[in-house]
């Protein structure tokens, strides 16, 4: 699980994907996101699912980076399934005569929508992260916040902290690998069923906090020892600006939410209360 996260990795790359501004991608990303929590039907899951994997292939990313994400949280989604397969009141599933006790026709389907909206948020998020500088994310998500700094909303500070803690996904994934293989060589044991591996990860949760604390401990004193007093003042090096592939790409993905919205039958004030 630890070796298939990749949320917070970047990928390098000069595709078309990977010149976009940054607020261009995080305003789409969260746009589709927000879409697939109202999409209720199979078939416009597996339309996203085709739309994801287009922008993967334009993006030349290896598919193994995102798909990587869903292996990494399979057993939350074996989980959610069987939740859903199982507590969902419906008709008994019975199968060449045979009745399955526990499931149900309704479940199976519910827990299918389920698992598949989470597969293509983690997709989204993954894509969105694989072709996005973590300095890119920062300033995208502090101009697109900006306007509520009249409101007393530090913008530049709270973007910072977002994008510092995206970061630390990797380093911390890597110290606790590290963990877990030093530990193992000194005769523990991390096999078996889930139920006791989980039981036996909780012996790295002590060093892996302690190695947080140490990273954090060190990211404050580099800052301070470079004079960072915070977003007052400051200048950026790069100013964002939307080219002529933003706007195509924000056409696009307001064409394909009003062909989900119209394919789903969805009435997004009404379905806000």
């Amino acid at each position: 699980m630890l070796q298939n996260l990749t949320l917070g990795q970047f990928y390098p790359g000069e595709s078309s994907i990977h010149r976009l501004d940054p607020r261009t991608k995080l305003c789409g990303a969260l746009a589709l996101m927000a879409v697939l929590i109202w999409v209720e039907t199979l078939p416009l899951f597996f339309f996203m699912l085709t739309m994801v994997a287009v922008l993967v292939g334009v993006s030349r990313i290896p598919p193994h980076l995102p798909l990587n994400n869903l292996k990494a949280f399979r057993l939350i989604l074996i989980i959610t399934f069987a939740a859903h397969a199982c507590f969902t009141p419906g008709e008994v599933v019975v199968i060449a005569g045979f009745t399955i006790p526990g499931p149900t026709w309704e479940g199976m389907l519910q827990g299918a929508v389920f698992c598949l909206r989470l597969a293509v948020i983690m997709l989204i998020a993954a894509l969105l992260m694989l072709t996005t500088a973590p300095l890119d994310v920062s300033d995208g998500i502090e101009r697109l916040l900006k306007p509520l700094e009249r409101f007393g909303l530090p913008a530049h500070d709270l973007a910072m902290m977002m994008v510092i803690a995206l970061r630390f996904i990797p380093t911390l994934v890597e110290e606790a690998d590290r963990l877990q293989k030093a530990q193992a060589a000194r005769g523990a044991d991390f096999t078996g069923n889930p139920i006791r591996r989980v039981r036996k990860m909780t012996a790295l949760l002590v060093p892996l906090m302690l190695s947080a604390f140490r990273r954090a401990e060190e990211l404050a004193v580099a800052m301070e020892s470079r004079c960072y007093r915070g977003g007052t003042g400051r200048t950026q090096f790069r100013i964002l600006t939307l080219g002529r592939n933003d706007y195509v790409a924000i056409g696009a993905v307001t064409i394909l939410l009003v062909l989900c919205a119209a394919a789903n039958n969805i009435d997004f004030i009404g379905g806000l209360y």
